[in-house]
């Protein structure tokens, strides 16, 4: 299906809306969520009052953007096909991977951590709109295999919650906690390929299994 390319004005709206993510963003992590006001946005921005109201008439839907546009991917196709649970792991692995190396991600993180005690709605937010329909993906992708009959899997929510978790507590929790820590993209892959072997080894049908 071919791509609709967007007229200019689209093309504009959509420049200006990635101005006042970046600039919300930083914003919200120099300042606070309570103390950036949307004005205080649109001027660092670069945009008018009028422009900025017009796609984010209130802080939470500005910070509901900055949340989507974080997870979101240039193709937000759906799980992989079932039938090869190898590849399929690798696939939403490397994705996953990838998404928790943005940076935009960490300062996500963290600007939620810092607010939660005044505002649990944005790790709400966070969660509702963010982690959770990944998580969710994660999910129906290990059930579409086990009823493809590939993997044996008893509690989804724990079978993507295991894969996921390896992948994310050694490439970023750490960049929230430990100055400096960065992984190669080499480190990545091994870490996302011993994940997946690790979770056929647990789920798989053809494995050997006391």
């Amino acid at each position: 299906m071919s791509k609709v390319v967007p007229t200019y004005h689209q093309r504009v709206a959509q420049e200006k809306r990635a101005l006042i993510v970046k600039a919300a963003t930083a914003l919200f992590l120099e300042l606070g969520y309570d103390r950036t006001s949307l004005a205080r946005i649109a001027e660092c921005s670069g945009v008018s009052r009028a422009t900025l109201f017009k796609q984010f008439p209130t802080k939470a839907a500005l910070f509901d953007a900055i949340v989507t546009e974080s997870w979101s991917t240039e193709d937000e196709e759906a799980p992989p096909p079932a039938g090869n649970v190898v590849d399929g792991l690798t696939s939403i692995g490397r994705r996953y991977a990838e998404l928790l190396g943005r940076a935009q991600m960490t300062d996500l993180f963290r600007i939620v951590i810092a607010e939660l005690p005044r505002f649990p709605e944005l790790a709400d937010a966070q969660f509702s709109r963010g982690k959770m329909p990944y998580f969710e993906s994660v999910r129906s992708y290990l059930l579409a295999e086990h009823a493809a009959g590939t993997v044996r899997v008893e509690d989804a929510d724990l079978a993507a919650t295991q894969f996921l978790g390896m992948i994310s507590n050694y490439v970023f929790w750490p960049t929230l906690l430990v100055p400096g820590w960065e992984v190669s993209a080499e480190r990545v892959a091994e870490v996302v390929d011993e994940a997946v072997r690790t979770t056929v080894a647990r789920y798989s049908v053809t494995s050997s299994r006391d």
